[in-house]
């Protein structure tokens, strides 16, 4: 590793330094100017404000990629689907930025290992489809599976709607390969279990958002998909019953818990009014609906259990309403109420969004705080609320535009949000990451010893912080 000043990085790239990127991955795979402009930017323009764009093909042009750009003193911004939400992968003028698009293929998927070894760019719905032939699943779902790359995943540690059962991306990851900062490679590939040969150094890299290397190759294990699965709606009077029923469905006689997705009034009133969704019997202004999905051997079976739960949820809550999809079309739209989050930013355009890890037992009491200190702070709040409940997981969305939420009024808001978080074995951060716009939130919160630890070992492994620089710990 060298050590030396933080590049801050020229406004504008030098032709050498870019004629020696074109000899690396040829010149059709070096975009600037108008040919950036024809990308997709994903969620967040700024992620191509980069002066170039590089895509690489192979670990070797990756690691050729960076000791380039170390000897010239340019910066590297990584970058998968760009899908995330914190501004990890924001790029500007004098920035290169990397895309590992073209590192988008399935290197070995075992059906006897349950293992899969893929590279960096390979999208979350192309693992899921390759694995289903075998009748496996990579045991990790998000909602933005079309685009998220495993890659970006593994960089995010990201969570998803299985995570209560098969962990998140920490938990699913065998071995890595990965370019390091001085463009040397580190490999790393295990695809079993149990390893105790020294340091795990893989769990460095992943949830580091590119700050510490650069994820080529990941192996994952792959969990049994299903025979059936069965999905129910269920509308109810509060916290207390939608975790009883995430409970009824942890301990179902016939298969398992797939998901329990809950959706609080405000953002279950938008997305089934915009879905012109209505069921008989069921009532849209229940205060909480819980989505829950079971697999097992036997659809009937589930579809049994599902009934079953909702009879003994129904004895405690006779208020309650429930409807269960009778077809993969059925299944399809509930999963939309959950799903369709563009809408709010559609209405509310740059809505800020808040992604909370709650210890089960607190979240009633604590959206409780949270709902009426933001109303003081603005009568007009009535956030979106919606999450993976059997985990804890809340995303808060404010029914509010960017425009409309000057600097004061976002740090009164975090303050709500944030306030004993920490306090309560919560975290402020779930799934989404720190990117740029939650340094300050990181630096505001974390214990200020592991904060410093974090800041030392990234100075240890990229002391001129050459990948990603001022994201994660400024």
């Amino acid at each position: 590793m060298m050590s030396g000043a933080t590049i801050e990085g020229p406004t504008a790239l030098s032709s050498s330094f870019l004629g020696e990127i074109r000899q690396i991955v040829g010149a059709g795979n070096l975009k600037e100017g108008e040919a950036i402009a024809a990308l997709d930017y994903g969620v967040a323009a700024g992620n191509l404000g980069a002066t170039a764009v590089v895509l690489p093909a192979s670990t070797e042009e990756i690691a050729a990629i960076v000791r380039c750009a170390l000897a010239h003193r340019v910066p590297i911004i990584t970058q998968g689907g760009r899908t995330g939400l914190v501004g990890g992968g924001l790029s500007s003028p004098g920035q290169l930025v990397l895309s590992t698009s073209r590192l988008n293929r399935i290197v070995q998927l075992s059906p006897i290992e349950r293992v899969a070894v893929v590279e960096a760019g390979v999208t979350l719905q192309s693992l899921q489809a390759a694995s289903a032939e075998h009748r496996l699943e990579p045991g990790i779902d998000l909602p933005s599976r079309g685009s998220a790359t495993i890659g970006g995943m593994v960089s995010t540690n990201a969570g998803g709607i299985s995570a209560f059962r098969y962990g998140v991306m920490r938990h699913r990851v065998l071995g890595m390969e990965a370019v390091l900062p001085d463009g040397s490679i580190y490999s790393d590939l295990t695809r079993v279990v149990k390893n105790a040969a020294g340091y795990d150094l893989k769990h460095l890299f992943i949830g580091a958002e590119g700050t510490l290397g650069i994820v080529t190759r990941i192996a994952l294990k792959l969990e049994p998909l299903p025979a059936a699965t069965a999905t129910a709606l269920f509308g109810l009077p509060s916290v207390a019953a939608a975790l009883d029923v995430t409970n009824s469905g942890l301990a179902v006689h016939h298969g398992h818990l797939r998901a329990a997705e809950a959706i609080w009034r405000s953002y279950f009133q938008l997305t089934s009014s915009e879905h012109l969704w209505s069921a008989v019997d069921y009532d849209p202004n229940h205060p909480v609906n819980l989505l829950i999905s079971l697999g097992g051997g036997d659809e009937e079976q589930l579809q049994m259990e599902l009934a079953q739960i909702y009879e003994k949820v129904a004895e405690k809550y006779p208020e309650i309403s429930a409807v269960v999809a009778a077809s993969q079309a059925q299944e399809a739209q509930l999963w939309r109420l959950r799903e369709d989050t563009d809408l709010i930013y559609r209405k509310h355009a740059g809505a800020p969004s808040y992604d909370i890890s709650v210890p089960l037992s607190e979240i009633d009491s604590y959206l409780r705080r949270c709902l009426s200190e933001l109303h003081r702070i603005d009568p007009q709040f009535d956030p979106y609320v919606f999450g993976h409940l059997a985990d804890g997981n809340l995303h808060i969305v404010l029914n509010a535009s960017a425009a409309n939420m000057p600097p004061e009024k976002t740090a009164a808001v975090e303050a709500v949000l944030y306030g004993g978080i920490a306090a309560i074995g919560g975290s402020f951060s779930a799934e989404h990451g720190i990117g740029s716009k939650r340094v300050h939130s990181l630096r505001e919160t974390a214990d200020p010893t592991k904060f410093a630890f974090m800041k030392q070992i990234r100075a240890a492994i990229d002391a001129a912080s050459i990948l990603n620089p001022r994201k994660v710990t400024g």
